[in-house]
C-alpha cells in the first residue's frame, strides 16, 4: 500500500510578511494542500494500475506516472518555496553570502538575475547548488515536474505563477518578486547550502 503524505506547517503563516498578504498565503496554501490529496490519490492508483498495458501513446501507467510527477513536484516545490518565507530578505551573511559574491559577484548580481529568471519564467525560478561545478545557479522551471537540472539541489524556490501573487498585485509580478527578496529566510537557505555541500564533500566532489 502507498504512503500517504500530509500538509506540512511551516513558520511563514506565523509571522507577517512584508507585501505578502495572508489571503494569499491561505489560498496559496489550499493549492499545496490540493497537490498533496493528488498525490495520494495518484499514487494508490498505481498501486493498482496494470503494468502490463504501458504504452508511450497511451496507457493508464503513462498518465498516471507523469501526473504523479506533476502532482509531487508541486509538493516538493511549495515546501521548499514556503520554508523559504518568514525572514528578513536582504542580503545574507556566512556561507550563502560568500557563494553569492563568489558565483554571481555579489548579492545585487544574484538578485537581479533571479528577478529576470522570475520573469522569464512561467512558473518558477530556483536557485541551486549544482554538483557539476560544486556551485551556486538560478535556473528556470515553467512547470511542477519541470526541475532545476539533473544532479543539482535547489535550496530556494521563488513560485512565479500567477496564485503566489494575483491577490496581492494583479499583473504587477515585478513587485511581487521584490516582496519575495524582502521576506526570504536566508537561515533556511543557508541550513538547505550546508547538506548539499556535505553531500558534494561525501561524494569526494
Amino acid at each position: 500500500m502507498a504512503d500517504k503524505i500530509t500538509a506540512k506547517q511551516f513558520k511563514a503563516y506565523s509571522v507577517e510578511l512584508d507585501g505578502i498578504s495572508k489571503a494569499t498565503m491561505d489560498a496559496h496554501y489550499t493549492l499545496y494542500q490540493g497537490y498533496v490529496n493528488k498525490t495520494n490519490e495518484i499514487r494508490e492508483k498505481l498501486e493498482a494500475v496494470d503494468l502490463a498495458s504501458a504504452n508511450q501513446v497511451f496507457s493508464d501507467v503513462r498518465a498516471l506516472a507523469v501526473d504523479l510527477s506533476f502532482a509531487l513536484g508541486g509538493v516538493k516545490n511549495h515546501e521548499l518555496y514556503f520554508s523559504n518565507l518568514g525572514g528578513k530578505g536582504g542580503k545574507p551573511d556566512g556561507r550563502v553570502g560568500e557563494l553569492l559574491d563568489r558565483d554571481f559577484g555579489g548579492y545585487d548580481k544574484w538578485a537581479a538575475q533571479l528577478k529576470a529568471y522570475g520573469m522569464a519564467g512561467r512558473g518558477w525560478a530556483w536557485l541551486a547548488y549544482d554538483f557539476f561545478d560544486n556551485k551556486l545557479h538560478n535556473y528556470v522551471g515553467d512547470a511542477q515536474n519541470s526541475y532545476p537540472i539533473w544532479d543539482a539541489v535547489p535550496i530556494l524556490a521563488l513560485d512565479v505563477y500567477e496564485h503566489a501573487y494575483f491577490i496581492d498585485y494583479g499583473t504587477r509580478r515585478p513587485a511581487y518578486i521584490d516582496a519575495f527578496l524582502r521576506n526570504i529566510d536566508w537561515q533556511d537557505v543557508a541550513s538547505r547550502l550546508a547538506v548539499a555541500e556535505a553531500m558534494a564533500k561525501a561524494r569526494g566532489k
